[in-house]
């Protein structure tokens, strides 16, 4: 295990606004037989992220509690029985409520190798996004020829499932505010704003109908989407699961394997998914990466820089580290 034993990582232990966050000294996670512990590099800080730390409704967790679900990272140690991962390999992967720390264990079966023509900032950000756009992908059933429509479709999850309905040979509707329209474009969306009487400007740029809507909005969002669509099996909410119970709608959570995210970093390497990134924090900056995912607001993701890359692998990703 060499001498590291302690380590930061952030948490909270009361439910609460970003201020809630706290950074401090906890223990190295030792892993057991079948994990591996990884260095983490960075971080993806995700909608889900807030919504637990919040205590927002069907969202609460048992205090005091880590936070993170995504990252990417160098293996510093192997448990027992792990032949398929060593000493100083670079992955992506997840666990539950724990990878906004220096260092995180987890399963064999949550990572995968990261290629190296994949930046680190990127590859923090590709795993939470990247399976809950695969799942609602496959929930709502989209294909070939089909429209669908994503409310909030600047935010991580949102350009990836544009991306993924795009390869599937679907057509995309997507809400934003008009400084995010162009960027909604180059992923091959038609945008609309979603202020007053978005519904119309939807009816107008699909005269056609829409068959399948996501939701990563919430709110009155999600009940304007059953007066567009009337087979509730096909519209689903990423952030609202108490109005979804209540409206008869699927209410979508990221179905996670190896094999989902093995095929996201292939086609990320492969420059036909493209991971958005819009800000970089570091970890004690983590209450602030908070209140910029809660803006709403942005195209992509916002990561947290925890790590330092190994010296053949630093990327700054094309983009830049927020001023402290």
């Amino acid at each position: 295990m060499g001498d590291v034993t302690m380590m930061r990582a952030a948490g909270f232990d009361r439910h609460g606004p970003p201020e809630v966050l706290r950074i401090s000294a906890a223990p190295v996670p030792v892993p057991a037989p079948g994990q591996v512990r990884v260095r983490v590099v960075a971080a993806g800080v995700q909608p889900f992220d807030s919504l637990v730390r919040s205590g927002a409704p069907g969202m609460s967790t048992e205090l005091p509690a880590g936070i993170g679900n995504e990252f990417a990272g160098v293996v510093d140690h192997v448990g027992d029985a792990v032949m398929s991962f060593g000493r100083g390999d670079e992955v992506i992967g997840w666990a539950h409520m724990a990878t906004h720390a220096e260092y995180v264990v987890t399963s064999t079966n949550a990572v995968v190798a990261k290629p190296s023509g994949i930046a680190w900032t990127e590859a923090g950000a590709l795993g939470a996004s990247g399976q809950t756009a695969l799942s609602a992908l496959r929930e709502l059933e989209i294909t070939r020829g089909e429209t669908l429509l994503v409310a909030g479709a600047a935010g991580g999850a949102g350009s990836m499932l544009i991306q993924l309905a795009r390869l599937s040979g679907a057509h995309v509707i997507g809400t934003a505010s008009p400084p995010r329209h162009a960027s909604l474009r180059l992923l091959g969306a038609t945008p609309i704003d979603y202020g007053q009487d978005w519904t119309s400007r939807v009816d107008a740029a699909a005269p056609g109908g829409i068959d399948a809507a996501l939701d990563a909005v919430g709110g009155p969002t999600l009940q304007d989407l059953t007066d567009l669509i009337a087979d509730r099996n096909r519209i689903g909410t990423l952030v609202d699961h108490r109005q979804a119970a209540e409206l008869g709608v699927r209410g979508i959570r990221a179905q996670r394997s190896t094999q989902q995210l093995q095929v996201l970093a292939d086609l990320a390497v492969q420059e036909r998914l493209r991971v958005s990134v819009r800000a970089r924090y570091p970890l004690e900056k983590i209450a602030e990466a908070h209140r910029d995912v809660e803006t709403g607001h942005g195209h992509g993701k916002v990561v947290l820089d925890i790590g330092t890359p190994p010296p053949a692998s630093v990327s700054s990703g094309g983009v830049t580290v927020r001023p402290s």
